[in-house]
């Protein structure tokens, strides 16, 4: 395992937030290794760990003004060992390589998870959506898609949304690639329904993150009624957990964006929930402006300068956090358990560092990380896929029905894998190791390739 590391940390020293999720794999496999020679004899490890591609380019775009700039656009693609790659998008000032790279190795064992034939991807660029206008997004995907283009398809690479796009950035992307292929083919996932998309998907991380931690209740014979919860965020992941939430008689009192969070010890209910939506989905607005309608919630303002996040230092039972990767750190996991949460469930990509994770592991912490607890919104993609092959659309019954089921195989692949390799009960152990192995094999099944 050290060597592995070593390995990577050579070759691509700047990497942390790969190089991160590499140790938190590797560190849960070696059972599997010990029980496999045979992965070790094919450089497994080795080969797992790098791309099968990895594709930089250049995106100018003109601004309203009449302004040239140019960002960097990206495409990682990881693993097609089980299926076509498959992984979002994500416009953000943070993107770079290493960001890009950790997200993609998670999708490989993510998407292996949800039983649906899926390879792992993830791209994006340094642009930022917000603030701009709808023409000077739309020249900048068209933009973008003028290259990447060349790289994608329905049977070999097919993205999706993510932080910074939406349905607005997939529609201006898929019509260019329309225009460039003279094809109308399932190649984006998160499309509008009234063209190839499918009910339910924005829903898919948030509502799949909801039963699988209801599903982690249930092991204690528990469920979320009556339950406080903590959500960071304020995108679709963090509304539609919430959403769920509320549903299932729990109560949510935070959420956040970078700007600060608001605190809302009433708890956020359905009519409040309908405003953030509306803020956050139409308005573009702020979250701070929530205390401006709900002058009973408390706002406080981000603090780069603080080494904990103020948001995880409430009582609560449960923590969803569903912001961005590394969110809660080690002093933030021991506010968390100070403060009575005995569940945390990932909605966002790998919001726990290392110090955090231990923490639940020493406090017995029913932890899902987010390759198992946000797999919803990859499986949703998968089901838009389907639908796209087939020419037909699901209700919304049998979306979020499939979705149900898809999660709770996967709560069940993970306890089955943990227990197998001595560590039951073990959320994350179980499901690096259950992605791994269905990932590995299929490697081997196909020769050195």
């Amino acid at each position: 395992m050290s060597d592995i590391l070593e390995l990577i940390k050579t070759k691509d020293p700047v990497e942390k937030e790969f190089h991160q999720a590499v140790q938190e794999v590797t560190e849960t496999i070696q059972p599997v290794l010990d029980r496999n020679p045979e992965y070790r004899q094919a450089a497994i490890l080795e080969r797992i760990v790098e791309p099968e591609r990895v594709i930089l380019f250049r995106v100018p775009w003109v601004d309203d003004q009449g302004q040239v700039h140019v960002n960097r656009g990206f495409r990682i693609e990881m693993n097609s060992a089980i299926g076509p790659y498959k992984g979002g998008l994500r416009f953000h000032p943070s993107v770079n390589l290493s960001i890009l790279k950790f997200l993609a190795f998670e999708q490989v064992f993510k998407n292996a998870l949800t039983t649906l034939p899926m390879g792992g991807g993830k791209g994006g660029s340094d642009f930022d959506p917000k603030g701009k206008s709808d023409g000077e997004v739309m020249r900048f995907c068209q933009s973008f898609m003028a290259e990447l283009f060349r790289h994608i398809g329905s049977n070999t690479d097919v993205p999706a949304g993510d932080i910074g796009v939406g349905a607005r950035e997939i529609g201006f992307l898929f019509g260019m690639y329309k225009k460039l292929r003279n094809e109308f083919t399932g190649v984006l996932t998160g499309k509008s329904l009234n063209w190839g998309g499918s009910l339910i998907r924005p829903e898919a991380t948030g509502y799949g993150n909801v039963y699988f931690a209801a599903e982690m209740l249930g092991t204690r014979n528990d469920t979320f009624e009556g339950k406080t919860c903590l959500v960071s965020g304020s995108g679709n992941v963090a509304q539609f957990t919430t959403e769920k939430i509320i549903e299932l008689g729990g109560k949510v009192v935070t959420l956040s964006d970078s700007s600060g969070y608001i605190y809302d010890e009433e708890g956020i209910d359905a009519d409040k929930l309908a405003y953030v939506m509306k803020l956050k989905n139409i308005r573009r607005g702020r979250i701070k402006e929530y205390v401006e309608k709900y002058p009973e919630a408390v706002y406080t303002e981000a603090d780069p300068s603080l080494d904990d996040n103020p948001l995880w230092n409430h009582k609560a039972d449960c923590a969803l956090p569903c912001a961005t990767e590394n969110e809660i750190n080690g002093k933030d996991a021991q506010h968390l358990v100070g403060n009575g949460i005995f569940l945390v469930s990932e909605g966002a990509n790998m919001p726990s560092t290392p110090d955090a994770i231990s923490v639940f592991m020493d406090n017995k912490i029913l932890y899902a990380p987010g390759k198992a607890s946000n797999a919803g919104g990859v499986a949703v993609s998968g089901l838009e896929m389907s639908q796209n092959s087939m020419r037909i659309n699901w209700p919304r019954e049998e979306v979020d029905g499939r979705l149900k089921t898809i999660m709770k195989s996967i709560h069940k692949t993970c306890l089955d894998a943990s227990a197998e390799y001595g560590d039951p009960g073990n959320y994350m152990a179980g499901a690096n190791i259950a992605g791994f192995v269905k990932v590995v094999n299929a490697m081997l099944d196909q020769g050195v390739v």
